[in-house]
């Protein structure tokens, strides 16, 4: 039996290995921490629950979805966006409704690249963007991170053959696994650069609302600049308001903790999101039509749940770092996202894979290495802040044990 070429850039995958080592730790008996995951383990609010409860009693709910009946979706969608950002958005042809924003990225790819075209990709980076170009017989050119940069990418070095044969831009501030937040300034000079060489700008805004203030210590006086245009972490759509060249990609899994429910959208060119719609033609018949009533309870309902979900990220934030600061592990505080971006200490700082594999063997704490999200990452590792404070600080406890030792 033969396969397509394109599975083979597929198969290298450090988290496939980190799951087997996890696997392994849990069948030796170590109480398993795991640190290495995204995933949120808040619940969405009870509105939400409630509104999708509801539509699994409506019958008319079961059949298949087609892009009419996404209407009600696509205007919440459209309405959340200008509300939280000031641009103007037409639900009829610059909203996509997508199963999960992963979805979307993925597919996008296939829309725009023809085989052996460049995508200029983040690294590290998220390694779905990597996927979606794979998929697509794409080649990659990553643009390295550093934190001397900030974590931004230099675009005046990327070399002139790449750029003619380029053909979109990922980018992703929040950023993960960083926790970097780009600059409207930035954005605007990346819109300004994709303009110039024909480049489609991508980015991909999971964390929007996972940002913290200096001045948030609790969830009572943590305010949700809901209407703030001058957002902390602006939209590429700011930098681009006629969306000459950019698609913007949003999900419901981390600010509504709806990971589970698969459901996000994509906002931008009339042209990309046309085209996106196209391919997902192909592939889906949209998502359950009482997800996206639930996902419209979310956008439009009460927003106290989203201000819980930051106040809780950044509670565990400041006792995660604290516990690493006190073993000696000097790890700068993130601004944004549910991670910790830690650079390794002595002798790990060049084997992340190793670190994290010994570390889940003899602790039972499990965290991503860096080189998973590129080779930018290599002296790296992530930590996802997906549980309680306690749970956290054992997990420290582990590792301080553990650096001791090794």
């Amino acid at each position: 039996m033969q396969f397509s070429k394109r599975l083979q850039s597929l198969q290298a995958n450090v988290f496939a290995d980190m799951d087997r080592a996890k696997s392994l730790a849990m069948a030796a008996g170590k109480d398993i921490i795991d640190l290495s995951l995204g995933s949120s383990d808040l619940p969405a609010a009870p509105h939400v629950i409630d509104a999708i409860a509801h539509s699994l009693q409506d019958t008319s709910t079961h059949g298949y979805l087609l892009f009419h009946a996404t209407a009600a979706f696509r205007q919440a969608a459209a309405t959340w966006y200008t509300e939280r950002f000031g641009i103007q958005v037409d639900p009829q042809t610059e909203v996509l409704p997508l199963i999960g924003s992963q979805e979307g990225t993925a597919h996008l790819p296939l829309a725009i690249l023809n085989p052996g075209d460049f995508a200029l990709l983040l690294d590290p980076g998220y390694p779905s963007h990597a996927g979606g170009v794979y998929l697509a017989s794409g080649q990659i050119y990553p643009m390295p991170l550093t934190a001397e940069n900030n974590f931004l990418p230099v675009l005046e070095d990327i070399p002139a053959p790449v750029l003619s044969q380029a053909r979109m831009m990922v980018l992703s501030y929040p950023h993960n696994p960083t926790t970097a937040i780009a600059p409207l300034s930035f954005f605007q000079q990346a819109v300004a650069f994709c303009q110039q060489h024909d480049l489609v700008l991508v980015h991909d805004f999971p964390y929007v609302d996972l940002v913290f203030s200096s001045e948030a210590s609790s969830e009572e006086n943590y305010q949700l600049p809901i209407t703030n245009y001058q957002s902390i972490a602006p939209s590429i759509l700011q930098a681009d308001p006629d969306k000459s060249v950019s698609i913007e990609f949003f999900t419901l899994s981390k600010s509504y903790n709806m990971g589970g429910f698969r459901i996000g959208y994509a906002i931008g060119n009339a042209k990309l999101i046309r085209a996106l719609r196209q391919v997902k033609a192909a592939v889906d018949f949209n998502q359950y039509r009482g997800i996206l009533t639930g996902a419209i309870a979310a956008l439009t309902g009460d927003q106290i749940g989203v201000q819980q979900t930051v106040a809780t990220f950044k509670q565990r934030r400041d006792a995660f770092i604290g516990a690493l600061h006190r073993i000696g592990w000097q790890v700068p505080t993130p601004a944004a996202t549910m991670y910790v971006w830690a650079q390794l200490p002595a002798p790990w700082q060049q084997n992340s894979v190793e670190f994290c594999t010994r570390l889940v063997a003899a602790t039972g704490v499990a965290a991503s290495p860096g080189a998973g999200f590129g080779k930018s990452g290599e002296g790296y590792v992530r930590f996802a802040l997906v549980h309680d404070p306690d749970i956290l600080a054992t997990a420290v406890e582990r590792m301080s044990v553990f650096l001791q030792s090794n």
